[in-house]
Order: structure tokens, then C-alpha cells, then sequence
């Protein structure tokens, strides 16, 4: 009877091995098959990134804009501006008029100082009435 269920046990183990020897190879392939169709049917991520990069640069940027150091810095190569348009000849004034309204249209008015904001108004004005 001791002998009998040694055989069993004995049976039973070869058995359980031969299943184990063969589940977890088929389970590991059908693991690295998802992932493949998974990787392909993204791009790699690059669909996902594709869509969200874009949205994610302009939440940064909109923070960064919205930080003091931008505005500071604006602020002060905007008055860099107005000065060397004060010092320059009148071909020159014409160049620097377009590049400073280019340069002050996407920034807000009210992170201008007034004087800056009254320059800019005129360089507007005179841009106008030029036309």
C-alpha cells in the first residue's frame, strides 16, 4: 500500500511538472504577444505622444509666460527696444517699430510699465496713420 502511493505521488508530480513545464512558456509567449500588438497598434507610444506632446508644450509654455522672471525679462528687452529705437535714424526707427510691436503683441499690457505701454500705443499709432 506504501508503495502504491508512492507511485501515485510519484505520478502525480511528473504530471504537475509536465503542466508547469509547459503553462508557463505558453503564458509568457501570450504575455509577449500582447505587448507586441500592443506596441504596434500605438506606434510605440508615438500616436500617444504625438497627440499629447503638443498640448503638454503649451500648458509649459503658458506657465512660463505667466511666470516673473519672463515678464521681468520681457519688460526690460521691450524698454532695451524703445531705447535704441530713440538712438536710431529713421530707416532704422521703421525696422525696430515693427520688431518691437511683433515682440509686445503677445505680451499683456498690464505687465507693462506705463511709460513702456504709452510707447508702444504710439508706435501703433504712428504704424496706423503710415499705412
Amino acid at each position: 500500500m506504501n508503495s502504491e502511493y508512492r507511485n501515485t505521488v510519484r505520478e502525480v508530480e511528473r504530471e504537475g511538472y509536465w503542466t508547469l513545464g509547459r503553462t508557463i512558456p505558453v503564458i509568457l509567449l501570450f504575455l509577449v504577444m500582447s505587448y507586441g500588438l500592443g506596441f504596434l497598434a500605438t506606434g510605440g507610444d508615438l500616436a500617444i505622444y504625438r497627440f499629447w506632446a503638443p498640448k503638454q508644450e503649451a500648458a509649459r509654455r503658458e506657465v512660463f509666460e505667466q511666470t516673473k522672471a519672463y515678464r521681468q525679462g520681457m519688460v526690460q528687452e521691450l524698454q532695451n527696444m524703445q531705447f535704441q529705437y530713440v538712438q536710431a535714424d529713421p530707416a532704422g526707427k521703421a525696422a525696430l517699430a515693427s520688431i518691437i510691436l511683433h515682440r509686445a503683441a503677445d505680451f499683456p499690457e498690464d505687465a507693462m510699465t506705463p511709460d513702456l505701454r504709452s510707447f508702444i500705443d504710439e508706435l501703433k499709432r504712428e504704424q496706423t496713420m503710415s499705412r
